[in-house]
């Protein structure tokens, strides 16, 4: 009984709690996010999929703000940096810091390309490209899924 009482009452109650805690968002479970997050933010955000292109909500979206990240809510871009680059993906010059989204090689379909992800979470976010606008020539080339759009405060 006590085996029952501690696999399936206590140890889900303490990894609920300490989802609360502030503890590291790198070392959530799986059932965090599988609990967190809809299907496609889960195939996207935590497997490293990819959505459709023309199909995520932001990208013909033209309010002003920052997007955050749809799994942990990090501040990631300012809509200020947002440009239509025609690929189908939400597109942006530079992240709103440089401590908002790391960068790691992705040596995926049979290319070598900079992955982008969250830095607090690691959740996949999409990937950058050295052919963007001026100021930076960067295109931060981000799925949908992976932001979520919050008003400025002024």
């Amino acid at each position: 009984m006590k085996t029952l009482l501690l696999n399936f009452v206590v140890l889900p109650l303490t990894l609920c709690l300490s989802a609360f805690a502030g503890e590291d968002w790198k070392e959530k479970p799986a059932s965090y996010w599988k609990a967190k997050l809809s299907a496609e933010q889960l195939r996207v955000c935590r497997e490293g999929g990819t959505e459709a292109p023309g199909s995520g909500e932001y990208n013909n979206f033209k309010k002003d703000g920052i997007f955050v990240c749809s799994s942990c809510g990090l501040p990631l871009f300012d809509a200020k940096s947002k440009f239509d680059s025609g690929t189908g993906w939400p597109s942006f010059t530079a992240p709103v810091s440089d401590k908002a989204v790391d960068h790691k090689e992705d040596n995926s379909l049979f290319m070598t390309r900079t992955e982008v992800v969250c830095s607090r979470c690691k959740a996949h976010l999409g990937h950058v490209f050295n052919d963007g606008p001026a100021p930076t020539g960067k295109r931060y080339c981000i799925n949908s899924v992976c932001l979520s759009h919050q008003d400025r405060e002024n």
